[in-house]
């Protein structure tokens, strides 16, 4: 049995290494969402080898493993996850493999495992470029939302630090208020997962941008670098009945990004869990690709025949 614990702070440093190794796209695969979500998908964590191992499920669920990020011989690592689930007594299943993780599974386990798309999880995955020129007719509707803004707004953007986090903390609660957060079991578990971002920003290496009108925050955002090429977006929120809020800490935080980390050439938005709010939201930035997810099912070792 894998000697799981639960994801602490202290982890960041040795699991970021192997993380970093391993330069996986899935924005599951990133330390400050294995910490900030694992109280809601308790999510516990093993070295294993040099790999580390991420096992959690939610109220109940089945108990699922992500693929294992980390470098070496790969195949010692499954079968001891594996072990951990028959010793469990649960289904093996990894959850969020890339066609490549499912690719070389398939290859080291040949027709042991079944698998099924995980469409909620897919990331959607935007150029850098694209997000800060919004060039082409698609994107015609987010340059006038972001002219509209600019018109009738006094309007400010500078990056999130430790002197003006309190400030983005209170906007983003009077969001969560605004947004009836109390009548949305998704949202209070959001707001729960979001608060952790502010109570670690300096010790997790967040970055954030805020926008404010007429000196009143109305929008903010945080985020990382996720891979060798890529960001990832937390965190985005602003007041909807502003119109060009979002789309302008959308642009504003790109262009930072474009300015301060000049080897990034995509944009992660993270996925939509199946929101149709957020579904839409999304495709109307018309991703340039969806970092697609699966589930994998263990069903048992193929039988080879006698000769």
């Amino acid at each position: 049995m894998i000697d799981f614990k639960e994801i602490e702070l202290s982890d960041k440093k040795w699991a970021d290494g192997l993380i970093a190794v391993a330069n996986m796209r899935g924005c599951h695969q990133n330390f400050t969402n294995l910490f900030i979500w694992s109280g809601i998908y308790n999510q516990r964590v093993a070295r294993v080898n040099d790999y580390l191992v991420i096992k959690g499920g939610r109220n109940g669920n089945t108990q699922r493993y992500y693929f294992p990020a980390g470098s070496g011989d790969i195949k010692p690592v499954i079968l001891a996850m594996k072990q951990d689930a028959a010793d469990c007594g649960h289904e093996f299943v990894l959850s969020g493999l890339s066609p490549g993780n499912a690719s070389m599974l398939d290859t080291l386990f040949p027709g042991s495992f079944e698998y099924s798309e995980w469409r909620n999880g897919f990331d959607y995955v935007y150029y850098l470029d694209k997000l800060v020129g919004l060039p082409g007719r698609k994107l015609h509707a987010k340059r006038n939302h972001i002219n509209y803004f600019k018109k009738n707004n006094n309007w400010k953007f500078e990056p999130v630090t430790l002197k003006n986090l309190d400030e983005c903390r209170k906007m983003n609660e009077e969001w969560y208020i605004v947004n009836n957060y109390k009548d949305d079991n998704g949202l209070m578990a959001e707001r729960t997962v979001v608060e952790r971002c502010f109570e670690n920003f300096s010790d997790l290496g967040l970055e954030g941008g805020m926008l404010s009108s007429d000196g009143r925050i109305i929008a903010y955002t945080m985020g990382e670098i996720l891979n060798s090429d890529t960001y990832v977006i937390h965190v985005e929120k602003a007041f909807s009945d502003i119109r060009g809020a979002y789309q302008m800490i959308n642009r504003e935080f790109a262009s930072m990004i474009q300015e301060k980390h000049s080897q990034i050439v995509y944009v992660n938005r993270e996925d939509d869990m199946g929101n149709k709010g957020l579904r839409k939201a999304k495709l109307s930035y018309f991703p340039d690709k969806m970092e697609e997810k699966y589930t994998a099912r263990y069903i048992g070792e193929r039988v080879k025949s006698g000769g």
